[in-house]
């Protein structure tokens, strides 16, 4: 059975940084290729960032220079580290196997003015 777990999300102050982890069960994910989307209310699903099971890693305009995707093959883990929040950034943040199209149950992110 696969399992995404994020975690990480919470309340934070414009300007500021959270990590957010996807932890996986069932699942290699260095084999995998991974996303990370978000949702906003009355918002679409938009794809912010990805790594590739070779680490290649792609960002939305929105987020660039800003987040970074990374992966920790030990822990069977990905993570989204984001610098420099912004309100705009307030969306449920979710972790998916792009390759065989799991998703995890989504982590709310807030960022306050």
């Amino acid at each position: 059975q696969v399992q995404l777990v994020e975690s990480g999300g919470g309340l934070v102050q414009a300007g500021g940084s959270l990590r957010l982890s996807c932890a996986a069960s069932g699942i290699i994910l260095s084999i995998n290729n991974m996303g990370w989307y978000r949702q906003a209310p009355g918002k679409e699903r938009e794809l912010v960032a990805a790594i590739s099971s070779s680490g290649t890693t792609s960002y939305a305009d929105s987020v660039k220079g800003r987040f970074t995707i990374s992966r920790e093959n030990a822990k069977n883990t990905v993570y989204l580290w984001m610098n420099r929040l912004k309100p705009e950034d307030t969306a449920v943040y979710l972790c998916r196997s792009i390759t065989t199209g799991y998703w995890g149950q989504g982590t709310q992110v807030t960022v306050s003015s």
